[in-house]
């Protein structure tokens, strides 16, 4: 690697903003000696035009020695921030190569059929004619022979061991904050009814013990190779049958990993199993699904993305403590440089505001929720022609918060998403240019809500991780709070940069839930300087008082006012009755297409 090219490898024709003193200060990092740079950059910083200049200063192919690694790969846990990545003209030379379920085969009779399921995966030796024009062979083999390969994270973990893409000169990891909880999430095993392909003809005993794990694991690997190798003998396999023999061998592996990590003395992973109980499908099961998780998958993370490269550069605007994310991937932190990017937003254009209306706690959530929504009221009358986004958290608070808000008359102006419709409700959200109100869950990252498309959002709960989690209730047994309040911490700060992606865009953030005022407080420490600054220039908003019709845009001061509970007799003006016919329209457009799982960050097929 040769890090003084950083500057001539900078794809964009100016700098705008830190990206300059950026590469100054990750360049020195490495000349240090450093193997591993941690760039703390903050929303709206330019991380992938930074990621690409780190990327262009590897070793090139015609600089090294046969035995030495070349190139560069790029890699993020997050499909769309690839999409990004691929839709961007200044990074066209990042060769993007996606999981074979993303391609289609181009022969006559396989046009709709996916190439993990093309005929050359269902029929024994068969030799297809068009291979070479195949798209995902294509894009494969330019990925594997250009300088610079992109790819999703789970895919880059998969590729591990690969002779096709091996290791290379450098790593670029965006948004690596939540590295460690990827790798416990992809290398966690689950033995079920959606995951096992024989399911209903397995016998699964009451697990009690992590030893007994281990030994139904190493009998059931056995089980799943009896079954594949008897798929294998057969000369053509139906659609079907490749998702099953695929699936199983997917499965082999995962046990093989748990059983030898769990033999091995040396690995410092600790494994937690957690077992349901069976459903009364399932009369001959003594014990129901079993879900074994590791925590500390520092060794899987070793195999699966240290030993892939020389050096690395990992980016994210949340890597909030130095030491904690090296203990947590297994990195030393003497070897390990940290550069932090200043924010060149406003502060005044990224407004945090103190609406809180009490806990959100489960206990508390009845009695929190109602004056919530009619916080949200207040604020939608605040913002009457603009665009707005509520963090629900959970779809238990996304569904009462769209009843109330329903009950207040308000509904109109109110979406939501299903779990399998999240990326089709977004994207029609967002084309709409009526000022709608967005109920979301689970979208406080890799969301670009630039200008008009978002310009105010309510954080409805403080996202503390779920403690009814055996791997939360693991680490707080042992004291991990610091780590329980940082995690939080890096979801709010997340959230807070979707609606702010330019110096001269603007924003507000309302925070609903009076626990994010405890977290602020007690992850204080942890803090970048400028999300501090946000914090200490918070205040409470002047609101207009609750007046629903005022919310949806019915300013007829003769119309009947609505009650709390939304009740409403008054006659709709044109442009009203207009409005809603789009918004109709819209909703029952949206309800018949079907989305691309976009939100799923894993495509674990090869």
């Amino acid at each position: 690697m040769n890090p003084d090219r950083s500057f001539e490898e900078f794809p964009a024709p100016s700098y705008r903003g830190n990206q300059e003193s950026a590469l100054q200060d990750i360049r020195d990092a490495f000349a240090a000696d450093n193997d591993i740079v941690l760039v703390r950059a903050p929303t709206g910083s330019g991380k992938s035009l930074l990621a690409r200049a780190v990327a262009g200063c590897a070793r090139p192919a015609g600089e090294a020695d046969p035995s030495e690694a070349t190139g560069a790969y790029y890699t993020t846990p997050q499909v769309s921030q690839l999409d990004d990545v691929a839709a961007d003209d200044l990074l066209a030379d990042l060769n993007v190569i996606r999981g074979k379920s993303n391609y289609t085969c181009i022969l006559p009779d396989e046009r709709n059929t996916p190439v993990n399921q093309a005929p050359c995966v269902r029929e024994r030796g068969y030799d297809c004619s068009v291979k070479h024009r195949c798209p995902y062979f294509s894009d494969r083999a330019i990925a594997s022979n250009r300088e610079i390969a992109a790819m999703t994270l789970a895919y880059f973990m998969q590729t591990a061991g690969s002779e096709v893409f091996r290791k290379r000169d450098v790593v670029v990891v965006d948004e690596a904050h939540g590295l460690a909880e990827w790798a416990e999430m992809y290398a966690t095993i689950q033995i079920g009814p959606r995951t096992v392909p024989f399911w209903d003809d397995l016998r699964l005993p009451d697990i009690d013990d992590l030893e007994r794990a281990v030994r139904y694991a190493e009998n059931l690997q056995q089980t799943c190779t009896r079954r594949k190798d008897e798929l294998l003998t057969q000369e053509s396999l139906t659609p079907g049958e490749v998702r099953e023999r695929d699936r199983l061998q997917e499965l082999i592996g995962e046990l093989d990993w748990f059983v030898s990590d769990y033999r091995d003395p040396q690995s410092p992973t600790t494994w937690l199993v957690d077992q349901s109980e069976p459903s009364s499908d399932d009369e001959k099961k003594e014990g129901g699904p079993l879900t074994v998780k590791p925590m500390n998958p520092e060794k899987y993370l070793q195999h699966t993305v240290w030993d892939r490269g020389n050096k690395f550069a990992l980016l994210s605007a949340t890597i909030l403590n130095k030491d904690a994310f090296c203990r947590q991937v297994g990195l030393p932190p003497d070897n390990v440089a940290l550069v932090d990017v200043g924010h060149t937003f406003p502060v005044e254009n990224r407004p945090l505001y103190d609406i809180t209306q009490g806990k959100m706690t489960y206990e508390h959530r009845s009695e929190t929720t109602p004056k919530i929504a009619r916080t949200i009221v207040r604020i939608m009358q605040n913002h009457p022609d603009e665009k707005g986004l509520v963090h629900a958290h959970s779809y238990d608070i996304q569904e009462r918060l769209a009843d109330r808000l329903a009950d207040f008359g308000v509904g109109d102006r109110v979406r939501t998403h299903d779990r399998d419709s999240r990326d089709a409700d977004l994207e029609a959200w967002k084309a709409t240019d009526d000022p709608d109100v967005f109920l979301s869950v689970k979208m406080e990252e890799a969301l670009d809500l630039k200008g008009d498309l978002c310009r105010f959002q309510v954080l409805c709960k403080a996202p503390f991780l779920n403690t009814g989690d055996s791997r939360v209730a693991h680490r707080l047994e042992e004291g991990q709070w610091a780590w329980y309040y940082r995690t939080a911490l890096q979801t709010v700060i997340q959230a807070c940069g979707r609606v702010v992606r330019a110096p001269d865009d603007h924003g507000a953030t309302y925070l609903a839930d009076s626990s994010l005022l405890d977290l602020f407080e007690r992850a204080k420490s942890d803090m970048p300087g400028w999300f501090k600054e946000q914090v200490d220039r918070m205040s409470r908003p002047e609101l207009p008082a609750f007046e629903p019709r005022a919310a949806v845009g019915e300013t007829d001061s003769s119309s009947p006012s609505r009650t709390d509970t939304g009740s409403s007799t008054g006659a709709k003006t044109n442009a009203d009755r207009s409005r809603q016919s789009r918004r109709s329209s819209s909703r029952a457009s949206r309800s018949r297409s079907q989305s691309s799982p976009v939100a799923d960050v894993w495509e674990t097929d090869g």
